[in-house]
């Protein structure tokens, strides 16, 4: 009888796994950060007249997508700060000084999820956010998530923007002046699965 039973138990998870294609029901899809369609890009006031672009030029990341179970979703993303780009070498120079980035330091930015919950057109993910040796949790609205099948390379797609305040991070308040305190992070991020 006991064998009978195990043998029945075998068959249940051979029968469970087979119908979701060869792998676990509640298995997450995973994705790489596609470099060449994705950006990190940034604004800041400069003299609260104007503002100043930039782009980080090395960035990683991953994400895995559980659609049955979005709560088992997760995010990563690692931002090198020595990649800032503002399109002056000069001032490029400066962002990476201690008085700024402190590249050195400090050489990159991580955002790691914490919690996702799905929402209308997207997903909710709150995470912990390290910049500059300090790190808060903050929430973002990953809009996107729709799945496209590319020449047998399946791509999704997710933009968000954040605004954060330097002085929330560490950053020295006695250069929050030229350049303001809060900047505009905008996120377009693209992830690859074979």
């Amino acid at each position: 009888m006991r064998r009978y039973f195990s043998v029945a138990i075998i068959a249940l998870v051979i029968g469970t796994v087979v119908r979701a294609g060869g792998k676990s029901a509640s298995a997450a899809d995973e994705y790489d950060y596609d470099t060449v369609h994705s950006s990190v890009s940034f604004k800041a006031r400069h003299l609260d007249i104007s503002w100043i672009h930039g782009r980080f030029n090395e960035v990683e990341g991953k994400f895995s997508l559980d659609r049955d179970d979005p709560s088992k979703s997760t995010f990563e993303l690692t931002i090198k700060t020595d990649s800032v780009d503002t399109a002056n070498e000069a001032r490029d120079e400066h962002l990476r000084q201690p008085d700024y980035f402190d590249t050195k330091q400090f050489p990159t930015i991580e955002f790691t999820s914490t919690k996702t919950n799905a929402v209308e057109g997207g997903y909710e993910v709150t995470g912990d956010f390290t910049m500059h040796g300090t790190t808060n949790t903050i929430t973002l609205i990953l809009k996107g998530g729709k799945e496209h099948d590319f020449k047998g390379t399946k791509r999704v797609a997710f933009s968000t923007e954040l605004s954060l305040k330097r002085s929330d991070f560490g950053f020295d308040e006695t250069t929050i002046g030229p350049i303001g305190d809060e900047a505009l992070i905008i996120i377009d991020c693209e992830g690859v699965r074979k």
